[in-house]
């Protein structure tokens, strides 16, 4: 308790003592002032150098694969109708394209999951790589 010398009041002091704050300030400035660095980490990015010659003309990407599936199960190829048995070999050939076309899947809302995770596989198996869906109105 601090004790004051002057007559008068004999109620406590209003003096805060500010020691332990300055001292628990300064504790904390030095953990932050040494973990701080720790938190920083150097990212490797790999940024696009300018150029001065123009950017070359892109080829025009080939125009897309419409794949419909119906409410049964049927496939359309382009608006064509195909047997199951045949879409593998037909994805293979644009497959082997370059550039690839993009195989875009339009699947009616009533078809089987099993027939659109059939069709799926066998884009795979063709090894095609760029493939959309198409939502039906």
């Amino acid at each position: 308790m601090a004790f004051s010398t002057g007559g008068g009041g004999g109620g406590a002091m209003a003096d805060i003592n500010v020691t332990p704050l300055v001292d628990v300030m300064l504790v904390l400035l030095i953990i932050f002032m040494v973990t701080a660095p720790m938190m920083s980490h150097e990212i490797q990015i790999d940024l696009p150098q300018p150029t001065n010659k123009p950017p070359e003309d892109l080829p025009e990407p080939p125009t897309p694969i419409r794949l419909k599936i119906d409410d049964i199960g049927n496939l359309f190829w382009d608006n064509s109708p195909m047997p199951k048995a045949a879409l593998l070999p037909s994805l293979r050939v644009e497959a082997s394209r370059d550039p690839q076309p993009t195989l875009e899947i339009e699947a009616s809302q009533e078809v089987q999951y099993q027939v659109l995770t059939e069709v799926l596989a066998t884009a795979k198996n063709a090894d095609m790589k760029k493939i959309g869906f198409v939502e039906t109105l």
